[in-house]
């Protein structure tokens, strides 16, 4: 049996005709770009805006008063604590749950991927009542919880348990993709070498997936911090105590005391550019190391 190959000739007439498909005129190009400054501007640029020139409205001591007021401190405290807590449990479920589909074939691997998305399909306010059924005073573990004096609607590890499930998918979404594409084989032959299964995560694996752990802990970081829904439905909005940024942004809304909910926004928005930078930053790292075009 042969094989017929079939050339296609390309003359200026095609060619010319190749080019008008993809090129579009010049006016459905700035209207394309138009739309899109108008969208920026109107979503991001001047809530920026608005925000900073509330929180500096009535000057420097006045924001600065109001980022030390004790309920504004402890919301601070809370959030970092909180986050300091949620990242290194993201990141070490991360690695493992990307590791095992990445670099293995098993039962049960559909479903283990669709239990890493589900917190992308439910909505943060169900999350929080899903867990204050669990573990609320009339829940199923309520009466054990009582019977042992312990708290987890209400208290901080309510609101660490439904931040660390909202959270959760970042960090695997981002190096499962990344490990699929790098393969098995550099680890394979570190095994065959006589390397230690740590020794090759550690030195092998590790450096190869920095750049998208790093990437996957920005995301993070930046939804832990902003989280309100569910956190606001488990904390019981204690203030001093389970009010983190966001809710205390919002009581100090309610109450009419915008320059301070304005100062404390600030912070939250000075954090988001600063998340921003540094994704920025990680990216064009990632890029000035494995430049287009070559194998990673």
């Amino acid at each position: 049996m042969t094989t017929q190959t079939v050339t296609y000739e390309s003359t200026p007439e095609l060619s010319a005709r190749w080019r008008r498909a993809t090129a579009e005129p010049a006016w459905v190009r700035l209207t394309l770009i138009s739309v899109a400054l108008v969208f920026i501007a109107a979503f991001l640029v001047l809530p920026l805006t608005v925000v900073l020139y509330g929180a500096f409205e009535q000057g420097l001591n006045v924001w600065w008063a109001a980022i030390n007021e004790p309920d504004a401190l402890a919301a601070i405290r809370l959030s970092l604590f909180v986050v300091a807590i949620v990242i290194p449990i993201n990141l070490v479920f991360g690695v493992a749950a990307a590791w095992a589909i990445a670099k293995f074939e098993f039962r049960g691997k559909s479903i283990l991927i669709s239990l890493i998305d589900m917190p992308f399909a439910i909505s943060p306010v169900v999350v929080g009542l899903i867990f204050v059924i669990l573990f609320g005073s009339q829940g199923w573990l309520g009466p054990w919880l009582a019977a042992h004096d312990l708290r987890i609607i209400f208290a901080v590890p309510g609101i660490v348990i439904v931040i660390a499930f909202g959270t959760l998918p970042f960090i695997a979404r981002e190096l499962i993709p990344l490990m699929q594409q790098q393969g098995k084989e550099e680890e394979e032959a570190s095994l065959t070498l006589g390397a230690s299964g740590w020794k090759t995560f550690w030195y092998v694996t590790l450096p190869n997936i920095k750049w998208g752990l790093i990437y996957g802990v920005i995301l993070c970081n930046a939804r832990a911090l902003g989280e309100f829904g569910a956190v606001a439905v488990v904390s019981g909005r204690i203030r001093g105590e389970t009010n983190t940024m966001p809710l205390h942004i919002e009581v100090l809304y309610n109450e009419y005391m915008f320059t301070a909910a304005f100062a404390v926004s600030s912070l939250l928005t000075g954090l988001a550019l600063v998340t921003i930078a540094i994704k920025s930053f990680v990216e064009w790292l990632d890029e000035r190391q494995h430049p287009a075009g070559n194998s990673q």
